[in-house]
């Protein structure tokens, strides 16, 4: 009994002594680029330049698409628009869609025109199906932004479908 309470005391003196560790307290130091170890990289994300984009094809998810000619042009039930001043320099304008596909086979598209010399800017929104393709006769609801991006000074007016939603002052 002698020999295990000493075996036993001398085992826990040995690991108070030497279990103790250090602990760093300080943050490791990181290049001044601010990347982070196993951080992940998006080497084809786009960048946001200072000025108006132009082709935001890459950007906008609903526009039309190369292979949209081999597909039929269907009606889009819209529900909700509204025009976003958006608080940055240059002044971003978005668009904000609420609405219903005829079919969950519908792929929404929303193409928006440079302002004309009395400053409207035509949006069409539509869809497309694929005319072969079978599906389920039953609405699929949307919501969707659409950056329209940024003006000149003026006041502007936005229509869709050939219906005014709204204006803005740029």
């Amino acid at each position: 009994m002698k020999q295990v309470l000493i075996i036993l005391l001398t085992t826990i003196f040995l690991f108070a002594c030497n279990g103790s560790q250090t602990v760093q307290t300080t943050n490791p130091s990181y290049p001044n680029d601010l990347s982070y170890p196993n951080e992940p990289s998006y080497p084809n994300a786009p960048s946001y330049p200072n000025k108006p984009v132009t082709d935001n094809s890459n950007l906008q998810p609903y526009s039309p698409k190369p292979d949209d000619a081999t597909l039929t042009r269907g009606t889009v039930f819209l529900d909700y628009a509204e025009i976003l001043v958006m608080e940055s320099y240059p002044m971003q304008i978005m668009l904000v869609l609420n609405g219903s596909l005829p079919t969950p086979c519908n792929q929404l598209r929303v193409e928006a025109n440079p302002p004309d010399k009395q400053n409207r800017i035509q949006v069409e929104v539509y869809s497309v199906i694929d005319p072969e393709q079978m599906c389920i006769q039953v609405l699929e609801p949307f919501d969707a932004n659409i950056e329209l991006g940024s003006f000149p000074a003026g006041h502007y007016s936005v229509w869709i479908n050939r219906e005014m939603v709204g204006e803005f002052d740029s």
